[in-house]
């Protein structure tokens, strides 16, 4: 069985997720071709049996065309169970046929179908996306299947790349910088909790509003930019606690790499955590945009006995039973396997 990919994403949580899929799909025998935007910095991490194809259909540039042309000529020839687009973008330039079956995955709520009229099923993160296409007006088949992290427990970074002494209590927070992230959330908490150190892993638009907030409040020196770093799993394993303090959030990959990576969790009541974590039991939740609320969570993690220890034990418990590698792979197999029989 072979299965044909399309995304055109940068660098983020979908992207470590794509190369993840990819991968695990390679092990489990299926072939893959993949049509990626060119220069990707985790090309050089797909499986060498995965046969790769770079272009990026630009508005008013000959590769609006060529682009969309090259991989209908490729899906033609290789004849695939089946084409999976990731995000609208990819899903615009879907064939209208005889490319086995035509799959979208959408990992955040679309504003409306009109990337989707080649689509025969859309694939859902979250349970609360697929409400929300419904509600669009999508009245074909939709599949809820998440997401599975490949992170486990790593050797931790030197506490010094963190930015804190030995001893000070460190909050991790990961993702690109940009307002919906509410990484601002998470610097007016700090303001509050006295010896307590933020590193920050990523980088986007939002970095010096960020910092100049730091600067603001006076906590400068206890906030500190790591960069982007394509792999967080030593940075979450120096770390006492992570923090997604999200907006909007329509799944949230990072956490479930800090529950792979034996982290105790805080996470706003955004979508995504709303549906997968259990408050108290595997991850602290507290309202979205509430710092006060965010600095009272951070200070039970700093103080309550026993709540470490629960919380990483529970979200390993949530990680195997709903989001798990094998399970995932399998449910994705599954869904091509059924065009291959029919």
């Amino acid at each position: 069985m072979r299965i044909f990919h399309t995304h055109f994403g940068r660098d983020g949580g979908a992207e470590k997720f794509f190369v993840s899929l990819v991968g695990s799909l390679s092990e489990a025998g299926v072939g893959q071709t993949v049509l990626i935007r060119p220069g990707r910095s985790w090309k050089g991490r797909l499986p060498a049996n995965v046969e790769v194809h770079e272009g990026l259909p630009r508005l008013l540039t000959p590769s609006r065309f060529l682009v969309p042309w090259k991989f209908k000529q490729l899906v033609a020839a290789q004849k695939p169970a089946g084409v999976l687009a990731w995000m609208p973008r990819a899903a615009d330039f879907m064939p209208s046929g005889g490319c086995g079956l035509r799959v979208a995955r959408l990992g955040d709520y679309p504003t409306s179908l009109k990337h989707f009229r080649n689509i025969d099923i859309l694939i859902c993160n979250t349970p609360g996306i697929a409400e929300h296409i419904k509600k669009l007006g999508w009245n074909k088949p939709a599949k809820v299947i998440s997401n599975f992290t490949l992170s486990r427990p790593a050797p931790p970074v030197a506490r010094e790349q963190l930015g804190a002494p030995p001893g000070d209590f460190v909050i991790l927070g990961l993702g690109r910088f940009v307002r919906r992230k509410g990484f601002h959330t998470l610097i007016e908490a700090l303001a509050t909790t006295p010896n307590v150190h933020l590193c920050l892993l990523g980088e986007g638009e939002e970095e010096q509003n960020l910092r100049q907030q730091a600067r603001d409040l006076g906590v400068a020196a206890r906030v500190h930019f790591a960069g982007w770093q394509t792999d967080p799993n030593p940075w979450l394993s120096a770390c006492d606690v992570f923090c997604m303090p999200s907006l909007h959030e329509p799944l949230g990959n990072v956490v479930l790499e800090a529950w792979g990576a034996g982290v105790p969790v805080i996470a706003s009541r955004s979508e995504g955590p709303s549906w997968m974590m259990h408050d108290g039991e595997d991850g602290l939740l507290f309202p979205v945009g509430d710092a006060p609320a965010l600095a009272a969570a951070i200070a039970r993690v700093r103080s309550e006995a026993g709540l470490v220890e629960r919380l990483i034990t529970g979200g390993h418990r949530t990680l195997e039973a709903s989001f798990s590698q094998k399970a995932v792979t399998r449910a994705y197999m599954e869904l091509f396997e059924s065009q291959v029989q029919a």
